[in-house]
């Protein structure tokens, strides 16, 4: 019972650690550019996997991606260059928050002004129902009404 409360253990454990996909040949020697390179890995999002930083991702593009922010950081660019090299190659869409300039506007406001206009619609919908006052009430069955009424529901029963 010992042995499988171990294997349980270290099965949950394997599962409750990051996956970092980051392998050793990647790894920088100068801690201070790793720190960098890492820190640009999370903000790149993969091509491929789309939901994953390539630093967690396994995909073949999410490797050449980190060795390729490794390679300019060794050259000397700065971690905006970098950025600008891998937006100019791939777009906007490889960054998870992309930049707040030209078309991106646009989908950035786009959320906040919907909401503004549905709550707004809302209201108008809810003001104009309470100022049309109470629903019409019908007039009571006259008794030829009620006569007929009472005729057809006691007629023979249906099948």
């Amino acid at each position: 019972m010992r042995g499988l409360r171990l294997i349980l253990a270290v099965f949950l454990l394997a599962f409750a650690l990051p996956a970092v996909a980051v392998q050793p040949d990647e790894v920088l020697r100068d801690p201070a550019l790793e720190a960098r390179a890492r820190a640009l890995s999370e903000i790149v999002r993969c091509p491929v996997c789309q939901g994953e930083n390539i630093d967690d991702s396994n995909a073949s593009i999410a490797r050449d991606l980190r060795l390729l922010i490794r390679e300019r950081l060794t050259k000397g660019d700065s971690d905006d260059q970098v950025i600008a090299y891998l937006t100019d190659r791939y777009g906007d869409f490889i960054l998870f928050r992309p930049r707040l300039s030209g078309p991106n506007l646009i989908l950035w406001g786009a959320g906040p002004v919907l909401l503004l206009v549905a709550l707004l619609g809302a209201f108008l919908y809810i003001r104009r129902r309470s100022s049309a006052g109470p629903p019409a009430v019908e007039a009571p069955l006259t008794r030829e009404e009620q006569e007929r009424l009472a005729a057809l529901t006691s007629g023979p029963p249906m099948e």
